[in-house]
């Protein structure tokens, strides 16, 4: 029998000479130098992005504090982000976690929209909406308070419905609406109350929730204090703070209730895409998220009538955030996501302005196709009301 022949092997190739090895090497040193003195080019940002942040960085410079900003055009992907990766005190915006949250847990069979919760102690906080002033025992459907929760951001009814789906449950939601990174606790409305009066005195824990609606009635700075110490029984020595300036800004550093302006902006994108709740469901929020109405408040002042925003806004001492979407419908298909907030600065008239600017910036960058020609250029107006027929 004829064994078959063995295969060839090929030879083994020979090692380099030393000069050869030498000159390979200089070549990859070349080669290294080069990379790292020429790296690749950056992908150029898109013009409307790179006039966005020239106007942005204006109104900054000519405001108190710090100002924040994310944009994304849902049509092609683009983005502008300044100062949206670090975290951001919320205020009343991280509202509309919450009512994604309640939405969730109705989809899941652990709620329903027709269930009656009954006004507690515990739920009463001072803010706005009227729902703290009514007796306890008070009944409203889910579905009512998430329209005060989200049309008057009424804090009592956001209590009661974190109570509904439970604090854990929503910081488990919270954490994945929000994308993790920069996620503080959520907490409910009288904590943080709680929160920052404890920084002043260790006792304020005491406090009913009908005394800190009552210690809420003395304005904002040196008479809250003083209404803080009378109610505790002690003298404003016995205070460990010298300002109420001080004991929000101990507050703040807990990071509870933040987020990056990325990660909201990303809830944003997948509420207008169906990503997080059914049609209907979506809907019910855009209706309570003032699809249909023009507020001309902070950055929709800015915003051409012409458009449609949802949105909710947050204020808190030295903080304000106005969060939302231009042209939702249609699954976000020509959607704009703007995510704003600010720090550092009088929450209302200076963080009102500097919005407002960022809004007109918006419109001056981005939205000139969406404006009629006779109206193209003109001021967007200030009178608010309802918005005209899409």
């Amino acid at each position: 029998m004829k064994l078959p022949a063995k295969p060839c092997r090929a030879a083994p190739r020979p090692l380099p000479a030393p000069r050869a090895r030498g000159a390979t090497l200089a070549l990859l040193v070349l080669a290294l130098a080069w990379t790292t003195t020429h790296p690749e080019p950056a992908h150029a940002a898109p013009a409307w992005a790179d006039a966005l942040r020239q106007q942005v960085e204006r109104i900054e410079q000519a405001t108190p504090g710090q100002l924040g900003l994310y944009v994304k055009r849902l049509d092609n992907g683009e983005t502008f982000a300044h100062a949206a990766d670090r975290p951001w005190y919320l205020a009343s915006s991280v509202k509309l976690p919450v009512a994604i949250a309640v939405l969730q847990e109705a989809e899941a069979g652990r709620l329903r929209l027709d269930q009656q919760l009954v006004v507690q102690a515990r739920d009463k906080v001072d803010g706005s909406g009227a729902v703290v002033w009514q007796p306890e025992g008070t009944r409203h459907s889910v579905q009512s308070l998430l329209q005060r929760m989200l049309m008057e951001s009424d804090n009592t009814a956001a209590n009661m419905l974190i109570r509904a789906v439970g604090e854990d449950t929503l910081n488990q939601r919270a954490q994945a609406l929000l994308g993790g990174r920069g996620v503080g606790r959520i907490t409910n409305f009288t904590e943080v109350r709680y929160q920052v009066y404890a920084e002043a005195h260790p006792d304020a824990r005491r406090l009913s929730n009908m005394d800190l609606v009552r210690i809420a009635g003395a304005p904002v700075g040196p008479k809250r204090l003083q209404a803080l110490a009378r109610t505790l029984g002690v003298t404003p020595s016995a205070l460990r703070v010298q300002t109420l300036d001080e004991a929000y800004d101990r507050y703040y550093r807990t990071n509870h209730n933040t987020a990056t302006l990325e990660g909201y902006g990303a809830m944003l994108e997948k509420l207008v895409r169906g990503q997080l709740v059914s049609p209907a469901h979506q809907q019910l929020l855009y209706k309570d998220l003032k699809f249909d109405t023009y507020d001309a408040y902070r950055l929709e002042a800015g915003l051409p009538r012409t458009v449609r925003f949802i949105h909710k806004t947050g204020t808190q001492l030295h903080r304000a955030c106005h969060m939302g979407v231009i042209d939702p419908q249609d699954n976000g298909r020509n959607a704009i996501v703007v995510a704003a907030c600010a720090e550092g600065l009088d929450e209302m008239k200076e963080a009102g302005k500097a919005f407002e600017q960022v809004g007109r910036a918006i419109t001056q960058t981005m939205l000139q196709d969406r404006i009629p020609a006779k109206g193209r250029g003109a001021p967007a107006g200030p009178q608010a009301g309802s918005r005209p027929p899409l």
